[in-house]
């Protein structure tokens, strides 16, 4: 008596294209495409499934959190008012609490029609990090390292059919708690579909969950959204990056002021920038420290009207 062939013998012996066709002797095979990094797919989680589960997730689970952890004190809202469509969010980045913190204080149409650019070699370097970022975050992976035009055509393409972004120009977590300089992938975005960048600055976050910290500790934050900033004709990459990084600095410059004297600052060109001083790291935290305590020592001044 013969005996019975196995399962996978049966599956080689069907034929095209019940399986995968043979390769002709003499040609090399191609090489095996990347699942992970900035070859992820994320196509599904734009799906209504997937879209479903995560307005779940941000409304039933992100914002209790970040609530309790982080309260935001949300400034700026009514800026946003009369602007229409799709939209580049760039913020400053300072924490891994930044994203949730910011999903949660975008208000609608935007809340649940946005996509997070995320560093595909940090959020997509495997399968179940890749999964859970374009689940709960909505997000794609964008190259950081290097320019990839694969990254910028995903980007617009999803601009294009009518979603925001939300994006960290920096690149990465603030090392020392001052800003880093902004790339120009946002401006790159905003000019080639033609959509406002709205600067918003995050403060706060640093105490939550700063860069090396290994557990949150709750504090008080603040999201201020400023006034649209909308590319003009004869923008470039550089030079709409730069208005986009001195708008977000000079929202900086009211939360750690006060608005009377940001604004003289601003309206002068003297907003710090930022960066923070040029200085060796004592001094760079010698200034943080003076620089979010000169709120709560300085009073408020008036401009004095006679």
């Amino acid at each position: 008596m013969s005996a019975r062939p196995s399962p996978s013998r049966l599956v080689r012996a069907l034929p095209f294209p019940y399986r995968a066709p043979t390769r002709p002797r003499g040609v090399a095979p191609l090489p095996a495409g990347r699942a992970v990094g900035s070859a992820f797919a994320t196509e599904w989680a734009r799906r209504y499934p997937a879209r479903l589960a995560r307005l779940a997730l941000v409304e039933a689970v992100m914002r209790p959190t970040v609530a309790v952890l982080a309260p935001p004190r949300r400034q700026g809202l009514d800026l946003l008012d009369g602007l229409e469509g799709p939209a580049i969010f760039a913020a400053n980045h300072h924490s891994h609490v930044d994203t949730p913190l910011l999903l949660t204080s975008l208000p609608e149409p935007w809340r649940h029609r946005v996509f997070v650019g995320a560093a595909a070699d940090y959020f997509f370097g495997n399968r179940i990090a890749g999964t859970a970022s374009a689940l709960v975050l909505n997000a794609v992976p964008i190259e950081r390292t290097k320019i990839s035009r694969s990254s910028a055509d995903r980007a617009a393409e999803l601009i294009d059919a009518g979603w925001s972004m939300l994006i960290f120009p920096e690149g990465g977590r603030s090392p020392d708690g001052w800003g880093q300089p902004f790339r120009p992938g946002a401006a790159y975005l905003a000019i080639r579909g033609n959509v406002p960048v709205v600067p918003v600055h995050l403060a706060g976050t640093g105490r939550v969950l700063a860069k090396g910290a290994r557990r949150p500790a709750r504090a008080a934050t603040t999201v201020t959204f400023g006034r649209p900033i909308h590319p003009e004709p004869d923008d470039d990459t550089r030079r709409l990056a730069a208005r986009v990084e001195r708008a977000v600095a000079e929202l900086a410059d009211v939360a750690t002021t006060d608005w009377w004297s940001a604004r003289r600052r601003a309206h002068a060109g003297e907003t710090p920038g930022l960066g923070g001083p040029d200085a060796a790291g004592w001094r760079r935290a010698w200034a943080l420290g003076e620089r979010s305590g000169a709120r709560r020592r300085s009073r408020r001044r008036w401009p004095d009207l006679g």
